[in-house]
């Protein structure tokens, strides 16, 4: 009888594939915080005991592309192995010098998942130290909690990376619900247009599609007291998505319900956010999330939300009202959109677990319960996004 699976993998293996995983998305892939999670789940189990079964176990899960599967192997050697480093990893950023160690241990074979990825990344071969330098500051960056962003250009540029982030989120699901070339039908008419250049030989066949449409966005910004060390980022964030996704709402949040889509969708971002504390008296006080909800439900919901509605609440999950009314409004919003999705900042902190009576109660109602302490975290959001 083979033995049980483990429960968990233990934080060592956690944070070396959450290293693994951050060096695939530079490499491509298209991996996020279900595919992680369902890593972790292959550590824990018969196959992470064994590098031969963990191989092909990983390459099933995180392969969903045929250029995926050409270059899965040389990135599994690269960082399990330390074997290819250089032509494997093609992160952005030059390498070291050659015939110098990473830092943290052997050379070759770094501890730890940090070390794991600053050696991916570190051997990848580039012209120039001050590109390595900017990289390396870019990634340190969206790495870091939001709450420890205290210097000024620290501030400003997480505000830059964060519209950046919202600018290739948009060009990315927009250019992969497109990159179909075939149909239920075939256009004639086009069909025989382009034939011309082929002396009438249907070498190019067109055919028609209907053109999906990219999801509709709405965003939940809690920003009482307890948010206070997030939320400008997060303003920050959703002012990119509202500029650059078509279909996009925003709301804040506290004692009381505010609709922000006009203000942020001012160009300057400063002054939208000089706009948004005008607006918004009370930032900073208590929080009634349920009521809040039951405002957007009530006067908003049936406005802005269609069937490929993405709802995202963020929220660190602490009601002062009563958690039966924030239940009640959670799966009225439920039933009204595609996905709930809720980004809660404290998943990132160590030993978080969602105790709050307001947490507890909204979470049989959402889709994805997801981390957002920086800006790796949101990143992470795009494929699950591209495949509402």
């Amino acid at each position: 009888m083979s033995a049980a699976p483990k429960s968990d993998p233990g934080r060592a293996a956690r944070e070396k594939l959450g290293g693994f995983a951050r060096v695939l998305r530079q490499n491509g892939f298209a991996i996020g915080l279900g595919e992680t999670r369902d890593g972790l789940k292959i550590l824990a189990g018969p196959c992470g005991e064994r590098r031969a079964s963990l191989r092909p176990a990983l390459r099933a899960l995180f392969c969903g592309r045929q250029s995926d599967w050409r270059k899965f192997d040389e990135i599994f050697d690269a960082y399990w192995s330390g074997r290819g480093m250089k032509k494997a990893v093609v992160a952005s950023g030059a390498g070291r010098p050659a015939g110098s160690r990473p830092r943290g241990g052997r050379s070759g074979a770094p501890q730890g998942a940090a070390g794991q990825a600053e050696a991916a990344e570190g051997e990848a071969a580039a012209p120039g130290r001050g590109e390595r330098r900017g990289a390396t500051s870019r990634e340190t960056l969206a790495q870091q909690d939001f709450r420890h962003l205290t210097e000024p250009d620290q501030l400003a540029a997480a505000h830059a990376l964060a519209a950046q982030l919202a600018r290739s989120m948009r060009a990315r699901l927009t250019r992969r619900m497109r990159a179909r070339r075939a149909g239920p039908k075939l256009d004639l008419r086009r069909t025989i247009h382009k034939s011309i250049a082929h002396g009438g030989a249907p070498i190019e066949l067109v055919f028609r599609k209907r053109r999906d449409k990219p999801p509709r966005l709405v965003v939940l910004l809690d920003v009482s007291g307890s948010m206070n060390l997030y939320a400008a980022l997060f303003l920050r964030f959703i002012h990119g998505v509202l500029t650059h996704f078509r279909e996009a709402d925003g709301y804040v949040f506290h004692t009381r319900l505010v609709p922000v889509s006009d203000v942020l969708r001012e160009r300057d971002p400063r002054r939208a956010v000089e706009r948004l504390t005008l607006i918004s008296a009370g930032v900073g006080g208590g929080t009634r999330i349920g009521a809040s909800l039951a405002d957007f439900n009530r006067w908003h919901a049936r406005r802005v939300i269609h069937a490929r509605t993405c709802v995202m609440i963020v929220s660190d999950g602490y009601d002062t009202g009563a958690p039966e009314l924030l239940a009640a409004e959670m799966a009225s919003l439920r039933r009204r959109c595609r996905r709930i999705a809720w980004l809660n900042p404290m998943i990132g902190w160590r030993d978080y677990a969602p105790e709050a009576a307001g947490m507890r109660a909204a979470l049989p109602y959402v889709d994805l319960f997801a981390p957002a302490h920086n800006l790796a975290s949101l990143e992470a959001l795009e494929p699950y996004l591209a495949r509402i």
